[in-house]
């Protein structure tokens, strides 16, 4: 959920429902990577609330619109750590069974 200002598009207040550190933490990172960001910080308001209040101050763009392009990007950054990781299963356990044929000379 949004709030923001009708009058001012570029700084908003978004809730962010059964959510935590870990997203908002992540998002927060990637936030500040965009250089539209002016401001970027999220507060828990109390530990047994599942709730995200994540603070945007942009340059001019609508803060909406660099939230879902943040998003975007940590998707696919999260994309890339996952096949990244599966191919490193795959290597390893191809790796594996090879020292595991015990090939005689």
């Amino acid at each position: 959920m949004e709030h923001g200002s009708l009058q001012d598009e570029s700084a908003s207040t978004f809730s962010l429902n059964d959510e935590g550190h870990t997203l908002a933490n992540s998002l927060r990172f990637m936030l500040n990577q965009d250089p539209r960001v002016t401001f970027c910080g999220y507060s828990i308001p109390h530990p047994s609330d599942a709730r995200v209040n994540m603070r945007l101050q942009t340059t001019g763009d609508p803060a909406n619109e660099v939230l879902k392009d943040s998003c975007q990007n940590l998707m696919l950054m999260c994309q890339n750590v996952r096949s990244t990781f599966d191919q490193a299963v795959v290597d390893f356990k191809n790796q594996q069974g090879i020292k595991s044929m015990k090939l005689e000379k």
